[in-house]
């Protein structure tokens, strides 16, 4: 096992954390005012954790879940490889899932998000598999 002391939240991304918790974008913040303060099922979030060279945009330790938002440049040929990689990563390492919702859900879809993250949390002690993502709206 990694020493988690040394991997999670490095002194060295300490400054990049606090710029992206400063100026994160819209969608980040609309999320945050919905799970922090132990909104969601009573667990606490972590706003820009970082793992490795990772730094997740939510991450709540008691559910090893990530929640991560994505823009336009997440939908690339590399930037799914590159999300794709991490996924995995943090699976296979640390075994944290990962959903991935695309920013403009946060303000179209606002419970439905809320409600695959309940989901996620309920399912997490069968190890679900390690990404998933909210299904488009009908």
């Amino acid at each position: 096992m990694i020493n988690p002391k040394i991997t999670h939240n490095a002194k060295y991304q300490q400054e990049t954390r606090r710029e992206l918790r400063l100026h994160g974008t819209p969608a980040e913040a609309a999320l945050w005012t919905l799970l922090k303060g132990r909104q969601v099922n009573n667990l606490r979030w972590r706003r820009q954790f970082s793992i490795e060279t990772y730094i997740l945009d939510f991450y709540c330790p008691t559910a090893r879940l990530c929640i991560e938002l994505d823009g336009a440049s997440h939908f690339t040929s590399d930037g799914e490889y590159n999300d794709e990689r991490r996924t995995e990563s943090l699976w296979q390492k640390y075994g944290i899932r990962t959903l991935r919702f695309e920013n403009k859900l946060v303000f179209e879809q606002p419970e439905n998000i809320l409600e695959t993250i309940r989901i996620a949390l309920a399912e997490g002690i069968q190890q679900t598999p390690p990404s998933a993502t909210l299904p488009p709206p009908l």
